[in-house]
């Protein structure tokens, strides 16, 4: 039988506010949390079809934090089509969603003061080179995914 692995800070953050959103009754809340950490197991579960490209590699958070933002993707490209329609209703309800999700993006990114420290150690590593930055960063010294433009900003000035 396989180890059961350890949870990520997100996760244990998504269960506990789902008993929350139970005991309120939200029930929007409730789904969206729910649907939430869904996603994150069936990426970890996908992740053990040997077609899969990440096959065998261990789950991460920034993998947990890429679904999150995957899922508030959807969630703003439906709104469009959703008014488009006529179901203004289903709008504000993906709307709603989006922001649920998007406070747990907010709360794991970095400020801009522990940015500008990364930025700054890794210019003095590597150079002022943009790309040679960004690649070092991508490759998970922040644990954030979608800081690019934040990081491009950063590395102007």
């Amino acid at each position: 039988m396989a180890e059961a692995r350890q949870e990520f800070p997100i996760e244990q953050q998504l269960r506990k506010d789902i008993q929350e959103a139970q005991r309120a009754r939200d029930q929007v809340r409730l789904d969206t949390l729910r649907m939430a950490l869904g996603a994150i197991h069936n990426l970890e579960v996908a992740r053990t079809d040997r077609k899969h490209p990440e096959f065998g590699q261990p789950l991460t958070g920034a993998d947990c934090l890429r679904v999150l933002e995957q899922e508030v993707k959807k969630r703003q490209q439906a709104i469009p089509y959703y008014k488009q329609g006529g179901r203004s209703d289903l709008a504000e309800k993906e709307q709603r969603e989006s922001d649920i999700l998007q406070a747990y993006l907010q709360a794991s990114q970095l400020s801009d003061d522990d940015l500008r420290a990364v930025v700054a150690r890794l210019i003095d590593e590597h150079g002022r080179e943009f790309r040679r930055v960004g690649i070092w960063i991508s490759r998970g010294d922040c644990h954030a995914p979608s800081i690019g433009r934040r990081i491009r900003e950063l590395h102007i000035e």
